[in-house]
């Protein structure tokens, strides 16, 4: 034939023509039909082509470009009106164009011309190879086809030989098009070679599974016959397996609850499948198991909820003292409530260090809002399979914890507490935090889906509260999620007024003692709080209370005096004073100035110390820093040298060595906040200018002389009047977290608000103000 032509195109679905092949295809598609008849009527040429989607049909871009010019042997009409079509391909084709006719397609074809880059050697090796390899597949699948059997005997044409065990042996349709798509037949053989390979070891795999397959079948099928004689006989006896009552059972029970419809229809399917199940099986518990977990979920069962404002604002005052951002957030949520039927519940973080009542807070929300309470506890869970459930394919699968939370609570409106957030591992089985995104949006959270349960169930009726003790540990699309709430550690006051109406007597009463056996003054109770439990929270002033209480009790088996513990006999009770008190410095010094810092157990003071030494201009920082606060020092010192004149430092640096040291050195320290302290304790050093007594400060430094602001001003400043410092110098724009400290926090004491460390200085030093 001529090397470009045109002839009609016939589309395959499933068989990838190759040359020297026979096939026969059944046509039912009027264009294909047509296309076929116009070719018979001609040269009987035809155009065998793939396309990359079948249903789009022949247009220039779905069709593979390379196929197969094949010629029609015989085409017999069928009684349905399709073609049953033979044709003989003869040679690989390039389509140049596609035109389209009246009712087929026409296309310009161009043959290929094949190439051959190997050598008579490896040509002849490529073709023992092959042979050798099909004698392999023939071990593994005996039962080819005689006239392949034959057809590989006699070939030793490598190109035909390819072509052949690649249109019977491959199966993968994108294997079959790379071998027919490759002109250079060498490169074709090292495909098909590869691919035998991969289909031989497919074949291996299915007899493995089909033997074990056959094996499974005929132990079922013995064990099927076994149990329909044992049934007969059961039937016989009036003894049935009351698969048929317990399944009624649970219909009863699916009339009690408010279900939706889909997932009526689950249970129905789940029923089917439990009445086809053999008595006994594993099978037969899996279901049930599925059943009863799905039937003891409350579908629509709600606790009617409290709208009394006064009524919550009673209990939640009544069980924690303070807190009032997080009561003042739930009397708006209950406001609203009243004006709005369903409104969306707020989904609240509480952020906060260890034992400030987060957590029993959440319990007294659930209380003033009259809902069930359930805690769920997330510290270090790593798999998301934890949060939405297993799938029931797997052996002893389970619903997620969301859910086992809903069938806990009894009710689809619980209050359900995420406890420790910010503890969420991550690992190789998932990101547990990821499965939140869903269970705390409003807006996706009404079609929650557990992998267990395996239909939607609505949790936007749920309010959800979380606590973690730290943000920076929760991911950024979760966070946004969630309104946060910080909560900062008690002071003194707080702490007393908390031992007093709460701890003194929930301790009383947990030890057997009453009020009249057991009295605390209120110095012993300020006398534990400063000199033994310095903490953020009161789990340690409740523990130590409790120790007291039961050492009288033990002391009243003997003497039933009535015991009052003061400052004076507290040592009898706890021993030597823990903590000690913190005081301002007895004189005004150089080189000493005292500085404040934020712990994780509130505030507290620390003393910056500076030595100016002859040396090799050498700078150090010691006592146990961290890198941000040994870079803060750096900024100071490179605001003092760029401004000496103007602060009158007469040293010089080249031959003055700078130590600076911060006290306390077992204990780490960092952050920025101490910047303006060390500043001002070198100027003094290098000035010779004494420093305040009774002053401290905070804030940040940079090198321009700037003071900037920090966190934490709330504990600081009650550390400084606990100190009995009288002066506080703080960054200007720090002066609206000043409405946040209490009055008695605030009382006698004089607060500097500094924008620049000259601000500082002139109020710290002592005649500073005439540099």
């Amino acid at each position: 034939m001529d090397n470009t032509r045109i002839m009609p195109i016939l589309l395959l679905e499933e068989i990838v023509p190759y040359p020297k092949c026979n096939y026969t295809i059944s046509i039912d598609d009027d264009e294909y039909i047509e296309a076929v008849k116009t070719s018979m009527g001609a040269d009987s040429y035809l155009m065998l082509v793939n396309a990359k989607d079948y249903a789009k049909g022949i247009t220039e871009n779905n069709i593979y470009r390379i196929g197969t010019v094949s010629k029609i042997k015989n085409a017999m009409r069928g009684l349905d009106g399709g073609i049953k079509l033979s044709v003989n391909c003869l040679e690989r084709g390039y389509i140049d164009s596609v035109q389209r006719s009246d009712d087929y397609s026409l296309c310009q074809v161009e043959t290929m011309v094949e190439i051959n880059t190997a050598d008579e050697v490896k040509t002849s090796a490529s073709v023992d190879v092959l042979k050798d390899l099909f004698a392999k597949f023939r071990g593994v699948v005996p039962m080819l086809q005689p006239a392949l059997v034959n057809d590989v005997k006699k070939t030793d044409d490598l190109g035909i030989l390819c072509d052949k065990l690649s249109d019977k042996l491959v199966h993968d349709f994108d294997d079959k098009r790379s071998i027919l798509e490759e002109t250079d037949i060498y490169e074709r053989a090292l495909l098909t070679i590869a691919f035998l390979e991969k289909e031989i070891q497919r074949a291996n795999i299915k007899n493995d599974i089909m033997l074990k397959a056959k094996e499974n079948i005929e132990e079922a099928q013995k064990e099927y016959f076994l149990r329909e004689e044992l049934r007969a006989i059961n039937e016989e006896l009036g003894d049935k397996s009351g698969t048929g009552e317990e399944i009624q059972g649970y219909r009863e029970k699916m009339k009690d609850l408010n279900m939706p419809e889909y997932a009526i229809e689950k249970l129905e399917k789940e029923f089917k499948r439990l009445q086809r199940a053999n008595p006994g099986t594993a099978e037969g518990s899996v279901i049930r198991d599925y059943i009863d977990n799905v039937l003891a979920l409350p579908w629509g069962n709600m606790t009617k909820e409290s709208t009394s404002l006064k009524k919550a604002e009673q209990i939640l005052n009544k069980d924690h003292y303070g807190l009032e951002k997080v009561k003042e957030r739930i009397v708006e949520y209950l406001a609203v409530r009243l004006k709005v039927d369903n409104p969306n519940a707020p989904i609240l973080c509480l952020v906060g260090p260890p034992g400030v009542g987060k957590t029993s807070i959440a319990r007294s929300i659930a209380k003033a809002l009259g809902r069930k309470y359930v805690r769920m506890s997330l510290g270090g869970i790593s798999d998301e399979s934890e949060i939405r459930g297993h799938r029931r394919t797997y052996l002893g699968a389970m619903p997620g914890r969301i859910i086992s939370s809903i069938k806990q609570a009894g009710a689809s409106n619980p209050l359900i507490l995420l406890d420790e957030i910010d503890k969420l591992g991550k690992d190789y089985k998932g990101d547990p935090s990821a499965a939140f995104l869903e269970v705390l949006d409003g807006e996706q959270n009404v079609n929650f889906r557990d992998n267990y349960i395996e239909m939607p169930y609505d949790l936007s009726r749920c309010m959800f509260i979380c606590t973690a003790n730290s943000l920076d540990t929760i991911p950024g699309p979760l966070r946004d999620r969630l309104e946060i709430v910080e909560l900062s550690s008690y002071t003194a006051e707080e702490k007393y007024h908390i031992a007093v109406d709460y701890l003194v007597p929930k301790q009383l009463e947990a030890n057997g003692l009453t009020k009249a056996q057991l009295k605390f003054r209120k110095d012993a109770i300020e006398d534990i709080i400063e000199s033994y439990t310095r903490e953020a929270g009161v789990r340690g002033l409740e523990r130590t209370i409790g120790k007291i209480c039961r050492k009288v009790v033990k002391m009243q088996i003997d003497n039933e005096d009535a015991v009052v513990i003061n400052k004076k006999n507290i040592t009898d009770f706890l021993g030597k004073r823990i903590f000690k008190p913190e005081t301002i410095n007895a004189s005004d010094e150089v080189g000493i100035c005292k500085g404040l810092a934020w712990t994780a157990v509130g505030g507290t003071t620390l003393d910056v110390e500076v030595n100016i030494l002859k040396g090799k201009g050498n700078f150090k920082i010691t006592g146990n820093v961290g890198k941000v606060m040994e870079e803060s020092y750096n900024a100071a010192l490179s605001y003092i040298r760029a401004n000496a004149d103007e602060l009158g430092v007469n040293i010089d640096f080249e031959n003055t060595d700078v130590h600076i040291h911060i006290p306390e050195g077992a204990t780490p320290k960092d952050g920025p906040s101490a910047g303006i302290t060390m500043a001002t304790a070198m100027v003094s050093a290098m000035t010779k200018t004494p420093v305040r007594a009774d002053i401290a400060m905070t804030g940040e430094i940079s090198i321009r002389g700037k003071v900037m602001p920090i966190g934490g001003l709330k504990e600081k400043v009650l550390a400084a009047k606990r100190a009995g410092v009288k002066k506080v110098i703080i960054p200007v724009e720090n002066a609206p977290d000043l409405e946040e400290i209490p009055e008695y926090g605030k009382s006698n004491m004089e607060f500097v608000l500094a924008s620049k460390m000259n601000d500082v200085l002139s109020n710290s030093l002592i005649g500073m103000g005439s540099h």
